[in-house]
């Protein structure tokens, strides 16, 4: 199943992004198809290991729109000092709602049911989106970084107190750099441990290659790491109102479990919890991504034709 190219406007700046049209009438109603809005984690864009699971959503009955935030991939801002390679949880949330608007404006698409995707940063994104939204159908997350806070834990267990004041230096040089009229500061998305990089898992660089896509850039502003505890999607678990899927990668060594079990029990909805015995990439491929593309393709099968006006 081929994407197609297209694009949308956030913020005043275009988005880039790939539209999966469904072959299968399976969950069309009398006001269209449904729709799963997608994103990536941290740093990281489309063509990194997302389009399989796109593409069984598409098989099961469901259009897709697969976008990339301001200033990564191949959306414009890659030039602008202010947006290129900035991670930016706030903006990143923009760049969702921006998408979900024109998601509701596609031909064919039930403005109704709107679904979203996240997965690793983006799995946390969608909570808050949806909660502020509030006319969402339902929400998928996977090995989401629900807790900024706990993700800063789990740096200083993977490499100690002085990787995490190395990463605040560096986004200190950054914000200071600015101010002085000097070019942004950049460190890496990933990297081997002791390296400079906002993760050094150890299994974070196998990982990160693993799925990386051609638009990928393994190159951040620095001060994008001092932003990541104000990023605590768990806060806005309770105001939820959409149902939620939340797949946990329980050797997670970067995105802390814990906090993705308890946005599932705070969710105001409720949520299903599918663990799996894996790591934060191994989620991508192999076993780990069979098992859970098939439970979030039941999950979206069974709740968007709970639907009164699906098929």
């Amino acid at each position: 199943m081929t994407p197609v190219e297209t694009s949308f406007v956030s913020r005043g700046t275009r988005c880039a992004a790939w539209y999966l049209t469904t072959p299968s009438d399976a969950l069309t109603g009398e006001r269209g198809r449904p729709c799963v809005v997608m994103a990536h984690g941290f740093g990281a864009t489309r063509d990194s290991g997302l389009l399989p699971f796109a593409q069984r959503f598409a098989a099961a009955g469901c259009d897709v729109l697969l976008f990339d935030y301001r200033g990564f991939g191949t959306s414009d801002g890659t030039r602008d000092p202010g947006l290129a390679q900035d991670v930016h949880h706030l903006r990143h949330r923009a760049d969702y709602h921006a998408a979900i608007a024109h998601a509701r404006t596609l031909p064919g698409v039930d403005r109704e049911r709107i679904v979203l995707w996240g997965s690793s940063y983006s799995g946390g994104h969608v909570v808050p989106v949806a909660a502020r939204d509030g006319q969402v159908a339902a929400v998928i997350s996977q090995g989401a970084a629900m807790d900024g806070i706990g993700a800063l834990w789990a740096v200083v267990r993977n490499a100690g107190p002085g990787a995490l004041l190395a990463l605040t230096g560096h986004g200190l040089r950054d914000v200071a750099g600015t101010l002085l009229g000097r070019p942004p500061h950049r460190i890496g998305v990933f990297g081997p441990p002791g390296s400079t990089a906002a993760i050094t898992a150890p299994d974070a660089e196998a990982g990160y290659s693993s799925i990386t896509g051609p638009s990928f850039r393994n190159t951040l502003r620095a001060r994008g790491a001092l932003r990541i505890p104000a990023n605590r999607p768990v806060t806005a678990a309770r105001r939820l109102r959409a149902p939620m899927l939340v797949v946990v990668a329980a050797r997670d060594s970067i995105a802390p479990p814990a906090a993705a079990r308890r946005a599932a029990a705070r969710a105001g909805a409720g949520a299903e919890v599918l663990e799996l015995g894996c790591g934060h990439f191994d989620i991508y491929t192999g076993a780990p991504f069979e098992r859970s593309v098939a439970a979030q393709v039941s999950f979206l099968t069974r709740t968007l034709r709970a639907d009164p006006a699906a098929g």
